[in-house]
Order: C-alpha cells, then sequence, then structure tokens
C-alpha cells in the first residue's frame, strides 16, 4: 500500500463505519446491522485507523514524512482549493492520540451505553468525530483545518444534546454552538488575512513568507500584521480550547453522555486549538504580544478555573473544571514558546484525563446514574477496579513524581519561569499555586466518592443528606447541578435510584480504564526524552533564538529518575501535599471546616458558586443587549424604516400624488384651457426674461 493510501485509509474508515452504522443501523434507512453489528463495525475502523496510525509514527521515526495534495476540488483564479496530508512527528503524535483514546472509549461505550435507545446513533457520532478530528490534524492546508475544525463542532453539538429530549441537553449544545461560532468567527479572519497577504492556503507557503510580514503594518493603524493575525487565529483557540472568556461552553457539555465527554474533554475538540497554535509556531513565534496574551489568558484558566471544581458537586463537572485547569497549563506553555512541552502535556493529558472520566463514568454506572458525589462515599470496597484505576489517574492529574501528568506540568511550570514575555511572572506564580488547587479538587473528589462514610441507601436511593451545614464546599446541600444525572441507559431516572449495592463495571468498561492507567503511569517516562530533548519534532515546530525556555529546560535536564527524584523536594510537590492533607482533613476528618468556610466567606464563595458571573454577564448583558438590538432593528429599521418608510411610504406618496392630480382632473374644458393659458404665460415670461 502506497503511503498516500495509507493516510486516506485512516482518515476515511471512521467516515465510513459513521455513515454506515448511521444510515443502516439506526432505522434512518433501516435497522438491519442492529446493536452489534454498529459497534463492532465502527470499532472495527477507529481500530485500522489506530494500527495505521501507529505504522505512520514508525514510518516518521525513521525519517519518512509526506506533504502534497490529494485531490483539488474547486480552483478559482490561481487559488486551489485542496484536499491535502502533511504528515511530520507533529501529525503523526497526534493522530495516535486521537485514534488510541477514541478506540478506548468506542469499546468501553459497549458496556456504558448498554440499554441506550439511541446506541447505534451514538456509536456512528463518536466515529465521525474521529474522522474529524484526523481531518483536522493531519490536514496540509489552513481550508482543510477549517473544514475539520468545524467539524468537530457540529458533531459536539450532536452528542453534548444527544438526549435531546431534555431541555437541559438543548441548552448545552446550543450553547457550546454560539461560543464555538464566536471563537470560529475570529479564527476564519485570521485564516482571511493570512490568505489575502499570502496568496496561499497551503501552510507551507504561508511560513515560508513569515519574514516579510513581520515587516508588515495592519493597514490604517501601527499595528503589526501577524500580531492582529495571530490574535485572531487565538480567539479560535480560545473557543475550541475553552480559554476564558469562551470557556462557560464546556461545564455544560456534561450533559452528553459520559464516554463523549471523556473524547471531547481529552483527545479531541479541546485539543484542537492548542494543537492548531502549535502548528502554527512559526508565525506566533514573531509576535511577542500574542504569546503575551496566550500566557496571560492560559494562566488565568490554569489557576482560577480550576478552583471552581472545588465547589462543584457532580462528578464529572469536578472533571470538567479540572480539564479547563489543563488547558490552561498547556495555554501557558504554548505562550512561553514551549510548544513541544504543551503537546507533551495534551498526550498525558489524554491518557489521564479519559481515564478519570471513564473512570467516572464508571461510577455512575455503579450508582445506578446517580452522579452526585454527596450520595457517595466508600466506594473504594464495591468498585475495587474502579477504585485503583481513578487513583492512579488522580496522581497523574495532581503531577505525582513519576506518574506521567508529573514530568508534563512540572515542565510547564519550568517554561513559565524562563519565558521572557510580558506576563511570565504572573504565569510562573498562577501555574505553581494551579498545583495547590488542582490537588485539592481531585483529591476531594476521591475522598467523597471512594473514602468515608456510604451515604447511600440501597433501597430508597441515595441517603439523606443534612443540608444545615452551609453548602456546596462541604459536599453538602443543593445547587444548580445537585442532582445531575447521565441518562446513559435511557429510562428516564429520577433524583434517587434505588437497585441494590453500588457494583463494579463490566470488563468492556474496566478493560479501557486498566489500559489508560498503564498509560497514565508510564506515558511520561516513555515519551519525555524525544519529544522535548532528543529533537523528535524536528521542523515540525518553530521556537526562535530569542525565546528561552526550551534551552532552559534542555540545560537543567538529567533524566527522568534524576527530575522525579528532585521532584520530591520541589515547592510544586510541597503544594501537592499540601492539598492532599487540607482535603483529607475536610472532607475525611472534619467534614464541618468547608461548610464553616463557606459561612464566613459567602461572598468569596458566592462568587465561585456564581463562576465568576461570566454565565451571569452573557445572558444579562451580551444576550440581552443582542436582544434589544435585534428587536430595536426589526421595529425601527425593519417595521420603520423599510415597511414604515421606503416601501409603504413609497406606496403613500404616490397615493397622495395621485389624490392631489385627481383634483386638477374636473372634466370642464374651460379649466384645461385656463390652465393651458396660464402655462403660456409662464413660458413666455421666462423666456423674456432669459432673453433680458
Amino acid at each position: 500500500m502506497s503511503a498516500q493510501n495509507l493516510y486516506l485509509l485512516i482518515a476515511l474508515a471512521p467516515l465510513a463505519t459513521a455513515v454506515i452504522a448511521g444510515f443502516f443501523g439506526t432505522g434512518f434507512l433501516g435497522s438491519w446491522l442492529g446493536r452489534r453489528g454498529s459497534h463492532l463495525l465502527t470499532i472495527l475502523g477507529v481500530a485500522v485507523s489506530f494500527a495505521g496510525s501507529l505504522l505512520v509514527l514508525q514510518q516518521v521515526l525513521d525519517g519518512q514524512t509526506f506533504e502534497g495534495t490529494v485531490y483539488t476540488w474547486s480552483m478559482i483564479g490561481s487559488v486551489k482549493f485542496e484536499i491535502g496530508f502533511l504528515i511530520d512527528p507533529l501529525t503523526a503524535l497526534m493522530m495516535v492520540v486521537v485514534t488510541s483514546v477514541s478506540l478506548m472509549v468506542h469499546i468501553y461505550t459497549i458496556g456504558y451505553m448498554s440499554d441506550d435507545p439511541g446506541y447505534q446513533r451514538f456509536f456512528s457520532y463518536i466515529s465521525l468525530f474521529t474522522f474529524s478530528m484526523l481531518m483536522l490534524v493531519m490536514s496540509n492546508n489552513m481550508l482543510q483545518l477549517f473544514f475539520g475544525w468545524e467539524a468537530v463542532g457540529l458533531v459536539s453539538y450532536l452528542l453534548i444534546g444527544f438526549y435531546y429530549g431534555r431541555p437541559s441537553a438543548v441548552f448545552a449544545n446550543l450553547k457550546a454552538f454560539m461560543v464555538n461560532r464566536v471563537g470560529d468567527f475570529g479564527f476564519v479572519l485570521g485564516i482571511g488575512l493570512l490568505y489575502a497577504y499570502t496568496g496561499s492556503l497551503n501552510y507551507a507557503e504561508v511560513f515560508a513568507q513569515v519574514d516579510r510580514l513581520s515587516g508588515l503594518l495592519f493597514p490604517g493603524t501601527e499595528w503589526h500584521l501577524l500580531t492582529v493575525a495571530c490574535l485572531a487565529l487565538f480567539v479560535g483557540a480560545m473557543g475550541k480550547s475553552a480559554q476564558a472568556p469562551l470557556h462557560v461552553w464546556l461545564p455544560d457539555s456534561m450533559e452528553g453522555p459520559t464516554p463523549i465527554s471523556a473524547l471531547i474533554h481529552a483527545a479531541t475538540m479541546v485539543t484542537a486549538g492548542i494543537f492548531m497554535v502549535a502548528r502554527f509556531s512559526p508565525v506566533f513565534e514573531m509576535s511577542p504580544t500574542a504569546l503575551s496574551v496566550i500566557l496571560v489568558i492560559g494562566a488565568f484558566g490554569a489557576l482560577f478555573l480550576g478552583i471552581l471544581g472545588v465547589v462543584q458537586n457532580d462528578i464529572k463537572r469536578v472533571v470538567a473544571y479540572s480539564t479547563l485547569s489543563q488547558l490552561g497549563y498547556m495555554t501557558v506553555a504554548l505562550g512561553a514558546s514551549a510548544y513541544p512541552v504543551a503537546i507533551f502535556h495534551l498526550m498525558t493529558h489524554a491518557f489521564f484525563k479519559a481515564l478519570l472520566f471513564l473512570g467516572a463514568g464508571s461510577v455512575i454506572l455503579g450508582m445506578h446514574h446517580d452522579q452526585d458525589m454527596r450520595h457517595m462515599g466508600g466506594l473504594r470496597k464495591y468498585m475495587p477496579i474502579t477504585w485503583i484505576t481513578m487513583l492512579i489517574g488522580t496522581l497523574a492529574l495532581v503531577g505525582t513524581p513519576f506518574f506521567s501528568g508529573f514530568y508534563s506540568k512540572e515542565h510547564i511550570i519550568e517554561a513559565a519561569g524562563a519565558a521572557n514575555v510580558w506576563g511570565a511572572n504572573f504565569a510562573y506564580y498562577a501555574t505553581l499555586c494551579g498545583v495547590f488547587v488542582t490537588s485539592l479538587y481531585s483529591f476531594r473528589l476521591y475522598f467523597l466518592v471512594f473514602h468515608g462514610k456510604e451515604r447511600f441507601d440501597t433501597v430508597h436511593g441515595p441517603a439523606h443528606v443534612h443540608h444545615d451545614e452551609g453548602r456546596t464546599l462541604a459536599g453538602h446541600g443543593h445547587d444548580a447541578h445537585a442532582h445531575g444525572h447521565d441518562h446513559g441507559h435511557g429510562h428516564g431516572h429520577d433524583d434517587h435510584h434505588g437497585g441494590g449495592l453500588p457494583k463494579e463495571s463490566p470488563w468492556v468498561v474496566t478493560l479501557p480504564l486498566a489500559l489508560l492507567a498503564v498509560m497514565s503511569v508510564v506515558a511520561g517516562v516513555w515519551f519525555i526524552d524525544p519529544l522535548l530533548f532528543d529533537g523528535y519534532f524536528g521542523k515540525a515546530i518553530t521556537v526562535a533564538s530569542h525565546h528561552p525556555a526550551m534551552a532552559e529546560l534542555a540545560h537543567e535536564w538529567h533524566g527522568w529518575v534524576a527530575f522525579a527524584l528532585h521532584g520530591f523536594t520541589s515547592v510544586p510537590f510541597l503544594l501537592l501535599l499540601a492539598g492532599f492533607v487540607v482535603a483529607w482533613y475536610c472532607w475525611l476528618v472534619n467534614p464541618s471546616v468547608p461548610a464553616a468556610l463557606a459561612r464566613s466567606l459567602a461572598p468569596v464563595y458566592r462568587l465561585l458558586d456564581n463562576k465568576y458571573y461570566f454565565d451571569w454577564f452573557n445572558e444579562n448583558v451580551i444576550a440581552r443587549f443582542a436582544r434589544a438590538l435585534g428587536r430595536g432593528l426589526w421595529q425601527g429599521g425593519d417595521r420603520g424604516l423599510i415597511d414604515g418608510l421606503i416601501i409603504n411610504g413609497s406606496a403613500r406618496l404616490v397615493g397622495a400624488a395621485a389624490a392631489t392630480a385627481r383634483l386638477l382632473q374636473s372634466g370642464y374644458i374651460y379649466h384645461y384651457a385656463f390652465a393651458m393659458i396660464i402655462g403660456i404665460m409662464v413660458f413666455l415670461t421666462f423666456f423674456v426674461l432669459m432673453v433680458h
């Protein structure tokens, strides 16, 4: 098989299986495929892509890359619109991450969605999602990148609103779609600006002209052209990769079934923005201003969006806010010009975050679809495999030495400290403090779910929870999402679920957990040397010589064992331990402490409970202004000006003129003769005056 055919097979196998399962498994054109046929077919498609991606990675390691056009589908003047592939080290790594996590999610879904009436439809969607992401990361031009970019947005809309009978799901998928349209508007402006000044949509041709573009100003301003283009592109990344203030869609996307939470938040959609900035590193390296903006926004997300995870009670929402925080860390690495570190953390995060989401789904299954952590406790003895795998995921997330997250996260903090662009100090301290916050909300989840007192009632559903001790900080009381449930099996569960004691999930659920747990332990050790210090990325990523972060990291590197051993004496490890001890004391030893803090720090708690009022601002300021503007344009512009003045006004004018003219049409000859005499006199007077 030629290389080009292999790339086509990798990209198109999930598309073909998605189409077949969608048309012939859901009843759209018949249901002859059935449940078993649908999941076997789609898993086969993703497995083929995964195996092909591993082969491509091996070829890239052997020095075989590819950049070329597969198909030209349109041509306007000299501009070609092409389908093409760029297969280099960055692409190969992303392909393996996307297809491996997607394969785990596909297998897991067999058990998790086993009773769901939308079973075949779900498999079709997630297979289509995999195709969309592969087209995005494999593209060699900005138009195909935008196609994949929009395709993952479309499929995420379908998946977040999978339970379309629930108003909350419909609201959530519309919210995700609208917020991403804001980001995508900036993204397409950035693409258009680069195209306008380079005359090409191809990456290689655009990047070859970066030096020339660096000396140009944006017309009519003193702004550097590349800074404007970079900021516009980054607005797109803010939408896809959920950076403030365009992050508000991601927590609400928990309305979709748990498997898609893992796929969206670990390996596909939210990593698209990180990948895009790394791919455009030759452009971003020319704009210190853009790098500073990226650094500061990422640092804000890493710390302040992570804090919101401490006050959440829905197990999936805690992991969702963790995703926001970790995306902030990746964005900080991008702003520090440590692009390889950002991609490294993207990869390790894909494994341990998929593990945490799928582990949360296993807990939800065991709890008969109750997602409220206040109704859990003591699950360790009922769900031992889920317990140990989630513990491994938690240790990787918080950055425990020797676990995968430690190697990537620690280097992001060091890169922020070594960066020389404006905002680097803020980013360094924000990412440092973020270690404590991550440890706090991660171990809070771990202790509330797996340890302590059992808070469920096997007959009447979750045990009664006392509401007189404050609200969500203590793990008690109700908030807006206190009874969020993932109706994965489509039986319309109510708020309280009986059904006996919690039990371990079936093997199709626990096998992906075990495999992801292994990667969450070893991925950092395996991949840190080649990705960060042995030049794996080569020319796929550009780092300017005047940005010192990567060189500083290389200078300090003495091997993975020494780095981990030194990690036990570092400030981040002390902060990690502090978060662990505080979580242990507050939610196991003395649960009344968080309630007392919630009461004594009521304004702060209210701020966190309302998520810094981002949603309030969007709904009461931006949305209200947009509605008022629309109403004003409708009433004043459409009805008043266009209909009232131009269309109806012109009709009234003609009617008035006709009515006036009608008065002159008396029907008497002497009236007309008199008018003719008066007219002749007027003309004669005019000509006499003109002559003299």
